[in-house]
């Protein structure tokens, strides 16, 4: 099978989510463009990720969630025939409600978010997509009070629940995917390791994106290559080095990330070697390009496709 065929490359829409990339003077305006002006706004995107060269995208939060898309072109059907009349794919989509739902251990809480879950389940497979990639639950600043300790019971609590959400994804024909997220309890290498552990292979896999798995001080390559067989989707970024370790975890902490993510080649991934790692483990499917708030997305986008194609598809060949 030739390496173009093996692995598919495309962006994950928060690449887009810069005010200088949309003339504009913050996050808030960019919200505002897209209620005011949604199809310019989602033919732009649409229209720039044709043009930078990758071929599928991921969907995320709003304002580039699955129901801004269907509100904007009307239908399920319409959106996807507007990826499809760009010669686009959609590859996944990214679900962010275990981090906004606290205390999700709570029958009530689980309910609605498996109610959504399903509802957008639905919406990707009518999309033509069968992965559902999952961020997960923050962890607590370290020193802060009362402390809440990842342990293995609070551990086996989350596994279990999301086995089953796994397993109700399953039933629709889509597949759960766990993102490494810094400042998660999925991004450092215990964390990975132990959620892996506990969570059935039948049911929940593994999205690595190497930029955060840099930024919670993991080794990508030594973190993947334990768990390859897992990995059914991975984010392809690029960060400059681990995050002070007294670092606070809020709101505001997607913010604090920002400035140790970099462009392609210019940080700590070991691009050569991610290469190799994922041709020697027989890895095929998405790579998702994702470039977190790009000031020309566009160009950003094709430069790291350049990158790809010039120095690391060669290493499948």
């Amino acid at each position: 099978m030739a390496s173009e065929d093996r692995l598919r490359f495309g962006v994950d829409l928060v690449t887009f989510f810069h005010p200088g990339s949309w003339d504009v003077a913050d996050h808030d305006a960019i919200k505002a463009y897209a209620q005011t002006q949604p199809r310019r706004f989602w033919d732009k995107i649409l229209d720039g990720v044709a043009a930078s060269g990758v071929t599928g995208i991921e969907l995320t939060f709003s304002p580039f969630n699955w129901q801004d898309a269907i509100k904007t072109y009307g239908s399920v059907e319409s959106f996807a025939a507007e990826l499809s009349s760009r010669g686009l794919t959609l590859a996944s989509g990214f679900f962010a409600e275990l981090e906004a739902a606290g205390d999700f251990t709570e029958a009530g809480a689980q309910s609605a978010i498996i109610d959504k879950a399903e509802r957008y389940a639905d919406f990707l497979k009518a999309c033509g997509s069968d992965i559902m990639v999952i961020g997960a639950p923050l962890r607590q600043t370290p020193g802060a009070t009362p402390v809440r300790f990842f342990d293995f019971e609070q551990a086996r609590k989350i596994a279990d629940f999301l086995n089953r959400l796994g397993a109700v994804l399953y039933g629709r024909g889509v597949r759960l995917a766990l993102h490494t997220e810094a400042h998660s309890i999925f991004a450092g290498g215990r964390d990975v390791d132990l959620m892996m552990l506990l969570t059935d292979p039948a049911y929940v896999n593994m999205c690595p994106d190497t930029a955060h798995l840099i930024l919670a001080g993991s080794d990508p390559l030594q973190v993947v290559d334990r768990h390859h067989e897992r990995v059914i989707i991975a984010h392809w970024k690029d960060g400059l080095g681990p995050m002070p370790s007294d670092t606070p975890i809020d709101a505001h902490i997607h913010d604090r990330h920002r400035p140790y993510f970099c462009g392609f080649g210019l940080g700590r991934v070991d691009w050569p070697g991610w290469a190799r790692l994922l041709r020697d483990r027989g890895y095929q499917g998405w790579a998702i390009l994702e470039l977190d708030a790009a000031p020309d997305p566009v160009g950003d986008i094709a430069n790291g496709l350049r990158l790809v194609n010039q120095a690391l598809l060669p290493i499948y060949r």
